[in-house]
């Protein structure tokens, strides 16, 4: 039986005091949202935080309301409500999909928007037990100073593995953090880095307090395909989400296309849209584009050996994935 270390727990009522408590201890005290992510990482001595901050009764921090400007989610909304959210499923079909198909229903009901925005990344190499990697001589990620993964590698390639940062790309979100010094908001789309070590850009003492998706154009429509092996409870081998925008006539007039599960971050699949503009759904046009789409991400989108599943065939499967996403999208 794996256990969990010791560890001191907190449960602040209030965003300020969970900022306060996270700069009292730089680096020591790790966020605890829904836990499905954090607890098994924990047994396997993947995390050692001293202090674990709940932020189970901090409030303000769940639901989703809409105003002029778009949606605001809050980030412990669980994933089973944002998937089943009216105003989600309208507005941003794309992240409704992708919320519902994060591992099972179980630890949909648990877990939470904001908890799978800021997912750590994982590898085949470092998501194991601390017996497992001992064996194996450790990894650059935690403990080593090898990467099983490329050889010779000398910077992290742990995959962004969170099914909801393509979507809420596609969708031009933004992510709201409070901090010692204040609220910031940036774009999810430049959330990242290319370190799958840390591959976000968050301060140690920053707290996640908002998602926000703007309006979307009036033609908005959206899809989320996932390849995994077990429909039911798996992380992605590979994840796209779509935006697809139609004019009045019903012709493209904006696209957009993000993956997952490739690298340390999430990736944006530059000239989706020049290639589907002026396109109409259900024309031999569209389906041209499509399969130009297809193509374009089969060629931009790498998958390592860094998750489950070999390789090549992850990458076999990206067009068949992506040509999913659109059809999906434009029905």
């Amino acid at each position: 039986m794996l256990r969990l270390p010791p560890y001191r727990l907190l449960e602040p009522s209030s965003a300020e005091e969970a900022v306060q408590l996270l700069a009292d201890e730089p680096g020591e005290a790790m966020l605890l949202a829904g836990g499905t992510d954090l607890v098994p990482n924990m047994k396997h001595g993947l995390f050692e935080p001293k202090t674990v901050i709940s932020l189970a009764k901090v409030e303000g921090l769940e639901g989703v309301s809409e105003s002029e400007a778009g949606l605001r989610l809050g980030p412990m909304t669980t994933l089973a409500d944002a998937s089943q959210n009216e105003l989600v499923l309208t507005r941003a079909p794309a992240l409704a999909q992708a919320a519902g198909v994060v591992a099972g229903p179980q630890l949909r009901n648990v877990g939470t928007l904001g908890g799978n925005l800021m997912l750590d990344t994982r590898c085949r190499w470092y998501n194991q037990t601390y017996f497992w990697r001992k064996g194996l001589g450790y990894c650059l990620k935690k403990d080593g100073t090898l990467c099983h993964v490329v050889e010779g590698g000398s910077r992290c390639v742990a995959a962004a593995s969170n099914d909801t940062a393509p979507a809420l790309m596609t969708l031009n979100a933004s992510a709201v953090f409070l901090g010692s010094d204040g609220e910031r908001e940036v774009a999810i789309a430049d959330l990242w880095t290319t370190d799958g070590i840390v591959n976000k850009k968050v301060g140690a003492d920053e707290l996640l307090i908002a998602i926000k998706v703007p309006l979307q154009a009036p033609g908005h429509r959206g899809a989320y395909a996932k390849l995994r092996r077990r429909d039911s409870i798996d992380f992605p081998l590979f994840g796209c989400a779509v935006r697809l925008d139609l004019d009045e006539e019903g012709a493209v007039s904006g696209a957009d296309l993000a993956a997952v599960a490739l690298v340390a971050r999430p990736v944006r699949v530059k000239g989706v849209e020049e290639l589907l503009l002026g396109t109409k759904p259900g024309s031999e046009a569209f389906d041209q584009a499509v399969e130009e789409v297809a193509q374009l991400a089969y060629k931009r989108c790498r998958p390592l050996d860094n998750v489950p599943g070999d390789a090549e065939w992850r990458r076999e499967m990206v067009p068949v994935y992506v040509r999913r996403a659109l059809r999906a999208a434009a029905e």
